[in-house]
């Protein structure tokens, strides 16, 4: 297995932890998130740049002037969650899905709770834009970073009004 290095830095979204390989990101973590890794073995290593691109992208995003990360990914998990997790970054900035609409465009039409599983397990919140999936009449659904997060996502991008 690689050397995974981490980074912990203030974002916009509060402390943020990130790991990487060096070449491309596997992880990232914003307070009170779910389904954090055991990180026991990961080497710190605050000036890779992938992490001083990643802070420099998520202050962007917060602030409206970014729609679309340019970042190297490399999430860990099943090949199903690969799958939904490609289907996520298919969802543009400022639009939504539903989980059915998901397992539909999976092939898998009766997956949705399957969907909203990989959904919940993505290891690269924000980035690959788990936010964007809504419930079928458009409702907010659970979030790994909490409805708090979530909701703060969904007004960046014009989809979500107090």
């Amino acid at each position: 297995m690689n050397t995974l290095y981490y980074s912990e830095f203030e974002s916009p979204f509060g402390t943020t932890l990130a790991s990487s390989d060096g070449q491309a990101l596997y992880n990232i973590w914003f307070p009170g998130q779910k389904h954090a890794p055991d990180s026991q073995h990961w080497q710190r290593n605050d000036q890779l740049p992938l992490f001083q691109n990643l802070q420099q992208q998520l202050t962007e995003y917060a602030a409206g002037q970014r729609h679309c990360f340019e970042l190297p990914l490399r999430p860990q998990g099943t090949a199903f969650q690969q799958q939904v997790w490609q289907a996520l970054q298919l969802i543009a900035f400022g639009e939504h899905a539903s989980y059915g609409t998901l397992a539909k465009q999976l092939g898998r039409p009766k997956a949705a709770r399957a969907v909203g599983a990989a959904v919940g397990r993505n290891p690269l919140s924000i980035i690959i834009p788990c936010h964007r999936v809504l419930g079928s009449n458009g409702q907010l659904t659970g979030f790994a970073s909490g409805l708090t997060m979530k909701k703060r996502l969904l007004k960046i991008e014009g989809l979500y009004q107090d």
